[in-house]
C-alpha cells in the first residue's frame, strides 16, 4: 500500500513538473512571439473644413506622440473636390493642406501647406524636414522654409518626382487622374510602346547626365525617398533615388554633405552607373546596387537599416556604411516590391523590425537580429484595419503603430498593442 502511494506520489510530482515545464515553455513562446495589434476605429477623428486627404507620402511621430501626416493633395480627382466649386455642387470635399498634425486623441491640432513630396522627419524642437526635390526644413508654426540641403541644379532626364515647383497653386474644383495614374509599368497600365528613336535619345541624355553628375556628387541628385534624423550626432540621413538609391548623410546644423554609400556598403566612388547592376527578377539573385525606392531607419545601437523595396530586401550597415548583413523578405513580390518603411518595436532592445509592404499590403514583423519573419498584420482591402497601398509607417513611445496609404487608401490608421 505504501509502495502504491509512493508510486502515485512520484507520478503526481512528475505530472506536475511536466505541467510546470509546459507552462514555462508556453510563457516563453508567448514572450518571444510576434507583436499583436488591433485596429483602433476611433483614431483619427473626421478631418475638419471638409478636407479629403490625399495619398500619404510621409509620416512622423513627434516627441509628444502626436502624428504629422504628409499627404499629396494633388492626388485628389475632380469628383473629390466638388465642394470647392462656386457654387459648390456637393457637400464634400476640398483640397487639404499637405501637412496635417494630429494628436493622440485623433484631433487635428495644426497644419501648413508645403509643396508635396516624399519622406519626412520631425526633430525634438518641432521643426519638420520634408523630402521634395531635396530636403527642406520648415517651421510648422509659420509654414516657412528655413533651410535646405544642397542639390544639383539639373534633374535626371525624365525624372519627374514628387517635389515640383515651390508653389501651392491649385484650380478650385479641378484635380488629377488620381494616385495610381502612372504607377503600373507598361503592359499593365495601358502604356504604348516607346518610340525607338526617343528611347535612344533618352538613354544618351541619361549617360551624359551621369557623366556630369557621377555617384560621388556630394548633394541630392534625384528625388527624395526617405529622411531620418540622428540628433545626438547632429546628422541627417537622406535616401535619394539617384542610381537606384544612395544613403546620404548631412550635417544637421549646416546641411553640408558628410558621407554616403550604396548597396553592400559600396563607397559612392564604387557605385556602378550601369543599369545592368540594378537589374532584378523577383525570386532571383540580388542586384549589385540598390534597385529602387530606398528607405531607411537608425536603431538605438547605431545600425542603419536600408530597405530596398524594389529588390525585396533590407541591408544593415554601420553609420559609416560598413555592410553587416542582408534580410530578404517575400522575394516573389513583383511590381512595387515588399520592403517599404522601416520602424522598430518600442522596447529598449528594439527586438523587432516593423516593415510596411506596399504591394502585399502587410506590416511584417521581423526579428531584428536575424531578419526572420515572426508575424504579419493586415491584408489588402478598404475596410478599417485593411490596407490599399500601405506606404508609410510610424511607431510611438507606447508601441502604437500608425500607417499611411496611397492608391485608393489615402488615409492614416492606428493599431494598438494587444497585451
Amino acid at each position: 500500500m505504501k509502495s502504491d502511494k509512493s508510486v502515485w506520489s512520484r507520478a503526481f510530482i512528475t505530472v506536475g513538473s511536466l505541467g510546470l515545464l509546459v507552462c514555462c515553455v508556453l510563457l516563453t513562446a508567448q514572450d518571444h512571439g510576434a507583436p499583436k495589434y488591433k485596429f483602433d476605429p476611433d483614431w483619427p477623428k473626421p478631418l475638419p473644413n471638409k478636407w479629403k486627404m490625399g495619398g500619404v507620402t510621409g509620416l512622423a511621430v513627434d516627441k509628444d506622440d502626436n502624428v504629422w501626416v504628409y499627404d499629396r493633395p494633388n492626388d485628389l480627382t475632380d469628383i473629390e473636390l466638388e465642394a470647392e466649386l462656386n457654387p459648390p455642387i456637393a457637400d464634400c470635399c476640398v483640397r487639404p493642406p499637405s501637412m496635417i498634425h494630429i494628436d493622440k486623441n485623433g484631433n487635428v491640432i495644426g497644419s501648413f501647406d508645403a509643396p508635396q513630396g516624399h519622406g519626412m522627419a520631425v526633430d525634438s524642437k518641432g521643426f519638420a524636414y520634408l523630402g521634395q526635390d531635396t530636403v527642406r526644413k520648415y517651421d510648422p508654426k509659420t509654414g516657412q522654409m528655413i533651410a535646405e540641403a544642397p542639390r544639383t541644379p539639373e534633374r535626371p532626364p525624365g525624372g519627374g518626382g514628387d517635389g515640383g515647383p515651390l508653389t501651392s497653386a491649385h484650380v478650385p474644383g479641378h484635380g488629377s487622374a488620381g494616385p495610381v495614374a502612372g504607377f503600373l509599368p507598361g503592359g499593365r497600365g495601358g502604356r504604348g510602346q516607346a518610340d525607338p528613336a526617343a528611347a535612344a535619345a533618352r538613354e544618351k541624355a541619361i549617360a551624359a547626365f551621369r557623366t556630369k553628375y557621377p555617384p560621388t556628387t556630394p548633394m541630392i541628385v534625384g528625388g527624395l525617398e526617405e529622411i531620418r534624423l540622428d540628433e545626438p550626432a547632429h546628422e541627417l540621413y537622406a535616401a535619394d533615388n539617384y542610381l537606384g538609391g544612395r544613403v546620404m548623410v548631412f550635417d544637421l546644423d549646416t546641411f553640408q554633405f558628410k558621407r554616403g554609400w550604396g548597396a553592400y556598403g559600396h563607397k559612392l566612388s564604387e557605385m556602378s552607373t550601369n543599369d545592368a547592376d540594378r537589374a532584378y527578377t523577383p525570386g532571383g539573385p540580388m542586384p549589385k546596387e540598390f534597385r529602387g525606392h530606398l528607405t531607411l531607419n537608425i536603431s538605438h545601437d547605431g545600425l542603419v537599416y536600408a530597405a530596398d523595396r524594389m529588390a525585396n530586401r533590407i541591408q544593415v550597415t554601420t553609420k559609416e556604411g560598413k555592410f553587416l548583413r542582408e534580410f530578404i523578405l517575400a522575394p516573389m513580390t513583383g511590381v512595387g516590391g515588399s520592403t517599404g518603411g522601416v520602424m522598430f518595436s518600442p522596447d529598449k532592445a528594439q527586438r523587432f523590425l516593423y516593415i510596411s509592404d506596399l504591394t502585399n499590403n502587410h506590416i511584417w514583423f521581423l526579428n531584428r537580429e536575424d531578419g526572420k519573419v515572426v508575424g504579419q498584420l493586415g491584408s489588402m482591402g478598404e475596410n478599417g484595419g485593411q490596407f490599399f497601398g500601405l506606404h508609410m509607417i510610424g511607431v510611438d513611445s507606447k508601441g502604437n503603430i500608425y500607417t499611411g496609404e496611397v492608391f485608393a487608401g489615402e488615409r492614416v490608421q492606428r493599431f494598438v498593442p494587444v497585451r
